[in-house]
């Protein structure tokens, strides 16, 4: 039986994941983002960013012991970035960075990118990739200075890409998405079809409830 392998600690990919009939390993990367992201310099796309990182992440996790022991898998890795007025950001994870982001944000629009990388093992050994990202446009309401600061004080901005869910409290300051709305809380299932389906694997061959 193919092993499915979630390259992230995020619940929210993780309950996506499991909603849609795949109860993967979770096996958390080592990789250090802020060094990648550095090293990848000014001159790299958006696009490029969140798929170096995604694919980083399932490659770090194959080196695994408990992962590179297994004959048959599928890791998947993702990484989610918010693209604003120019700027590409991640998780804020201060309450100062995440208030003056909301501040920034709201009345805007502003695409959510998440890149996206499926591994397969045989073997303990990658045997093919493939490799995408999805782009939605998030248009951000309008909340006042008094409900980002209660919203801010929840911390549930600090740990999330672009300071905002579309699946938690933060659902009530967004006024809609265009796109795909698995991408934007983390994970896009359509995408990850279409790049199973590229490595020859069905995803109903992966459903744990069949």
């Amino acid at each position: 039986m193919t092993r499915v392998v979630l390259a992230s600690a995020s619940p929210a990919r993780l309950r996506i994941l499991r909603a849609a009939g795949v109860d993967p390993l979770v096996e958390v990367s080592d990789v250090d983002e802020d060094a990648l992201i550095a090293q990848l310099g000014d001159t790299a796309s958006p696009s490029d960013v969140v798929t170096t990182l995604a694919k980083a992440k399932a490659d770090d996790v194959v080196g695994h012991p408990g992962i590179s022991s297994i004959d048959d898998a599928i890791v998947i890795g993702c990484d989610s970035m918010l693209h604003h007025r120019g700027i590409l950001s991640g998780k804020p994870h201060t309450p100062d960075v995440a208030r003056a982001q909301w501040l920034s944000m709201r009345g805007s629009v502003a695409d959510l990118l998440t890149g996206h990388c499926v591994l397969r093992i045989r073997g303990g050994s990658v045997v093919a990739e493939a490799v995408a990202f999805a782009g939605t446009t998030i248009r951000f309401g309008s909340p006042t200075d008094e409900q980002v600061d209660a919203y801010v004080a929840t911390g549930e901005p600090l740990a999330v890409a672009g300071a905002f869910t579309l699946d938690g409290l933060g659902g009530w300051f967004i006024d809609g998405v265009d796109g795909d709305p698995s991408s934007v809380i983390g994970i896009s299932l359509p995408l990850v079809r279409t790049l199973l389906d590229q490595l020859g694997v069905s995803v109903t061959d992966l459903w744990s409830v069949r």
